[in-house]
């Protein structure tokens, strides 16, 4: 009765036109390829191919389409895909049953599911899962 409709409707419009940044992921779909180094401070999902390094703050997710060679470093991954090189995780590697591993692999935690192919050199602990931000860093760090 005492409230104004016109700056409700402002409001509403406002919070709909604002991005929700605290949900919000990447994702490389299916028929893109990337070569070269991708870095991401949110979750990201590739169903696409990348040559090169991945630097992700969060979640990787690599799709049953997507294929990855090169160095991943990151806090959690989940793989459906196909994956060869050096792998850090910082905490959870999820490995699912259509996966294929290659290489290295150096993770806080371990789930393989029966199926998926497994074929590299793994330790488990937190040597050699720093966190992926020191990895993006040095990653980007040039030489003066």
């Amino acid at each position: 009765m005492f409230g104004s409709s016109k700056n409700d409707a402002a409001k509403t419009a406002a919070a709909a036109n604002t991005p929700n940044t605290g949900n919000s992921f990447n994702s490389l779909v299916n028929g893109t390829h990337i070569e070269g180094n991708v870095t991401s401070e949110k979750d990201i999902r590739i169903d696409g191919r990348i040559k090169g390094n991945l630097y992700c703050d969060a979640k990787v997710v690599i799709g049953p389409t997507g294929v990855i060679e090169g160095e991943i470093r990151c806090v959690n991954a989940v793989i459906e895909g196909t994956f060869q090189g050096k792998l850090h995780v910082q905490e959870l590697l999820n490995v699912r049953e259509t996966a294929d591993i290659r290489g290295d692999v150096h993770t806080g935690k371990l789930i393989v599911q029966s199926g998926a192919v497994f074929n590299v050199k793994c330790s488990m602990g937190q040597e050699g899962t720093e966190k992926p931000a020191k990895a993006s860093a040095a990653a980007h760090a040039r030489p003066e």
